[in-house]
């Protein structure tokens, strides 16, 4: 539901003071009237009063909506234009006012009320500031139709530009919340993506680690080296959760400004491959020999964008991190970088499968995640590419990700 956006403190006050101001300058001139026509009076003067308030005061107002208040005054107006009697000089003073009225509530609301609401109430608030004028127009002794259509048409082309403003603001206002929403969700995929490919991995690391130092015949060097890589890995996992929360609150930081490059916020490229994979051999249960290799082609570096390039990175990370999930035997994987016909970089990462030690493998007790391929095909296709992950020769899998050069 669409409500007015709150004011400065200060305008509460002044927006009350002035509608009961109006409402007191509105009903003072029905003292004066003779006895006979007060009560015709009080009742002009009651509704030019009534909507006034209604087209100046902030809503909703408890559990009155602006729709529900402006169907209310402008049902009450038609009414009068129906059923009034009194003479019809009376009328002549507060017209204007309660046509002035209505026109700022028919812009506010097309501009506010709920979008399956705001066509009746529009209708409906048009309509009694169209026809407000023959109040008047059609109880003078010598007026006519003419007098009538005239008033219409003086009525229409107002009440026309108002409700033209109105959805102007209100497309405006769409755009706006839009915008703010597609904001709030790249903020929540970016906080996501980066818990996802560094802090993960380096849980993930640090999982295996610790699955590996229950193995049996660990001597104290082994459980040395291994206490270091845990160290290492619980560190840079702060890093990169210190990193992203940083950018979060100020993301125009000093350090930010300074260029800090560390953790989950630097973009990370091709040039970062070698030394990813180099700490992938690191980790892993004790006795694990893995055979990682990298090739970078010389005409695939230098010709992606800084973000395509973060992309390459993150499917190699992802698809690494897979191998210790899902394929902890692997005994050989192969990281190529190439640049493809059609002016194309293509990153393919293929592991042997290997055999599962153990009756379940490590990591194999841990259910939930898989929607890192998923995130990751939405990257290479916002740069235009694609992502393919599946078997790969007797027992491996493999995951190529191709990004066309801009």
């Amino acid at each position: 539901m669409r409500t007015d956006p709150p004011p400065p403190a200060f305008v509460a006050p002044v927006r009350r003071l002035l509608a009961a101001g109006a409402v007191l300058v509105l009903l003072a001139p029905v003292v004066p009237a003779r006895p006979g026509d007060r009560a015709a009076a009080l009742l002009v003067a009651a509704m030019a009063a009534l909507t006034v308030l209604v087209a100046t005061v902030r809503w909703p107002a408890r559990r009155v909506t602006l729709g529900a208040a402006a169907v209310v005054v402008a049902a009450a107006s038609l009414a009068l234009d129906a059923g009034y009697s009194g003479l019809y000089r009376l009328p002549a003073f507060w017209l204007p006012f309660e046509w002035l009225a209505l026109l700022v509530l028919l812009g506010r609301a097309i501009r506010r009320v709920p979008g399956r609401w705001v066509g009746a109430v529009a209708v409906l608030v048009g309509l009694a500031t169209l026809l407000v004028p023959l109040r008047f127009t059609l109880r003078t002794p010598h007026g006519g139709w003419q007098d009538s259509l005239v008033a219409l048409l003086l009525s229409l082309l107002p009440a026309v530009g108002v409700a033209g403003a109105g959805l102007y603001l209100r497309v405006l206002d769409t755009r706006r919340e839009r915008a703010v929403a597609r904001a709030r969700r790249e903020q929540r995929l970016e906080v996501a993506r980066g818990l996802h490919d560094f802090v993960a991995h380096e849980i993930t690391g640090i999982v295996l680690e610790a699955q590996a130092g229950q193995l049996p015949g660990q001597d104290r060097e082994e459980t040395a080296a291994l206490l270091r890589r845990l160290e290492e890995a619980g560190l840079r996992a702060l890093d990169s959760m210190d990193e992203m929360v940083g950018a979060l609150r100020d993301p125009q930081s000093d350090a930010a400004a300074a260029g800090r490059t560390s953790g989950a916020t630097r973009i990370r490229g091709l040039a970062d491959l070698p030394e990813l994979v180099g700490r992938f051999t690191t980790t892993g249960p004790a006795g694990a020999e893995v055979r990682a290799t990298v090739e970078l082609a010389p005409d695939a570096t230098g010709v992606l964008s800084a973000e395509a390039e973060a992309t390459v990175y993150a499917v190699v990370l992802e698809s690494l991190t897979n191998v210790r999930r899902h394929a902890p035997g692997a005994t050989e994987v192969a990281v190529r970088v190439t640049a493809g016909p059609g002016r194309a970089v293509e990153v393919s990462v293929t592991n042997d499968g290997g055999a599962a030690r153990g009756p379940k493998g490590l990591l194999r007790r841990r259910v939930g995640g898989g929607t890192g391929l998923a995130g990751l095909a939405e990257r290479a296709a916002a740069h235009g590419g694609t992502l393919e992950a599946g078997p790969y020769r007797p027992s491996g899998w493999r995951t190529v990700c191709v990004l066309p050069v801009r």
